[in-house]
């Protein structure tokens, strides 16, 4: 599709969009299950940032209407292939001439995503790889994307978001995304995390073939593994173990490494035969400063404590509510909505009551948003948090939340 009819279909999607969040603002019933099936077909075929954008928000269950969030969620598990001619022509772009590197190349990809399609290969030296290979042309129309994108991004007006928080927020996906299309600049950051957890006996990271690698074009060593979310049904110890190993993970990565792995569609993860964690994806890893860290435990401290006031101070000090009317009632019923996850001993995360009550409080949130004022980089924060919250409701965890979070909690107390 040539570049001026993206920027039209975008633009139509955004239209049909903005049409239903206005009318569901006004007290019109929106049909969220076909404007779901209409982004779903469209972002498929069109890929890029907005189709991103929209697995992004695929991962936010807790704030989008249930027949909307199934739709986005497609884009994670079913999203529409290129066709393998065009993803071809970008590896002979890249390689030169196939047979003298490879001695077969699955033209079915296992995955596809916005950015690129993962396909099987065998090397002449009979090593299996993976090649993750970019849309072609993606680099060429990024740029109106965002465009795009941004103008989808002002619709949050309606929702009453600052708009000052909404540029800021695009710039943070926008950097995210631009990062995302140097393919070497994740080959480093795989081998930057092989070299961290060389040690780590129940974690895998892929290793990059630095010889095969380019701007766009990423092969690595083909490491096998259930997706995490076919383990659905997997049996309860495996689960459990898996939770473990992610809640492990993001633990030992915020908080010794200064890092998040900020794309936490399940996808990305998956389980070996040996029940070990595997990371397929590194291509958005955000740094998160100690500082940052430290306040937003003060304010989970404040909410276990069930301190409004407590709350609201450490909102301030994160950089947000700098208008007047702390919304006091909202910290209330948030704490009770959070503290259940905390109370000693394991904790289910597959608990329905529990979501149902953050769901409850979703629409409040919104609507206070124009008195919470949440900085740019920590609501990109905490909604990557969450999309690694309900990977651990898919794999029904039960961990202990109130162990866990004391020693933390100690932490930023004493700093």
């Amino acid at each position: 599709m040539r570049e001026h009819g993206r920027t039209r279909r975008l633009l139509g999607l955004g239209m049909r969009t903005g049409g239903a969040l206005l009318g569901s603002r006004l007290g019109r019933e929106t049909d969220w299950r076909t404007l779901g099936e209409a982004l779903f077909e469209g972002l498929s075929e069109l890929k890029g940032p907005a189709m991103k954008l929209a697995q992004i928000m695929a991962q936010w269950d807790d704030l989008l209407p249930p027949d909307l969030a199934d739709e986005l969620a497609r884009l994670q598990r079913q999203a529409e292939p290129m066709p393998w001619p065009k993803i071809r022509e970008a590896l002979v772009a890249h390689y030169g001439e196939l047979d003298s590197v490879f001695e077969e190349i699955e033209p079915t990809p296992f995955a596809s995503a916005s950015m690129g399609q993962v396909h099987r290969a065998t090397t002449r030296q009979g090593d299996r790889v993976v090649l993750k290979v970019q849309y072609p042309g993606l680099a060429e129309v990024l740029e109106s994307d965002l465009a795009q994108v941004r103008r989808m991004m002002r619709l949050g007006r309606w929702l009453k978001v600052p708009q000052v928080r909404l540029d800021a927020l695009f710039e943070e996906l926008a950097e995210s995304l631009r990062g995302e299309l140097d393919y070497r600049a994740e080959a480093r950051a795989l081998a930057r995390y092989r070299e961290r957890y060389t040690a780590c006996d129940w974690l895998v990271i892929p290793e990059p073939l630095e010889a095969l690698c380019g701007p766009h074009v990423l092969a690595m060593r083909y490491v096998p593994g259930t997706p995490l979310r076919e383990l659905e049904a997997a049996p309860d110890d495996l689960r459990q173990k898996m939770a473990t190993h992610l809640a492990d993970w993001l633990t030992e990565e915020l908080f010794t490494y200064g890092e998040l792995h900020a794309d936490p569609h399940a996808g990305n993860f998956a389980c070996d035969t040996e029940g070990r964690m595997v990371v397929y994806d590194l291509g958005a890893v955000i740094p998160v400063p100690a500082a940052r860290l430290k306040t937003m435990l003060e304010l989970l401290d404040a909410t276990l404590a069930q301190d409004p006031l407590g709350m609201d101070e450490a909102m301030r000090r994160l950089g947000g509510r700098q208008g007047e009317g702390a919304p006091l009632a909202l910290y209330r019923e948030a704490a009770e909505a959070v503290a259940p996850l905390f109370v000693p001993g394991p904790q289910n995360f597959g608990d329905v009551r529990i979501h149902r009550r953050l769901r409850e409080l979703s629409p409040r949130v919104w609507a206070a948003l124009d008195r919470l004022q949440p900085p740019a980089d920590t609501l990109l924060l905490s909604r990557t948090l969450n999309g690694h919250y309900w990977n651990l409701v898919r794999l029904g965890a039960r961990l202990n939340m109130y162990e866990r979070s004391q020693p933390l909690l100690g932490w930023a107390r004493s700093l």
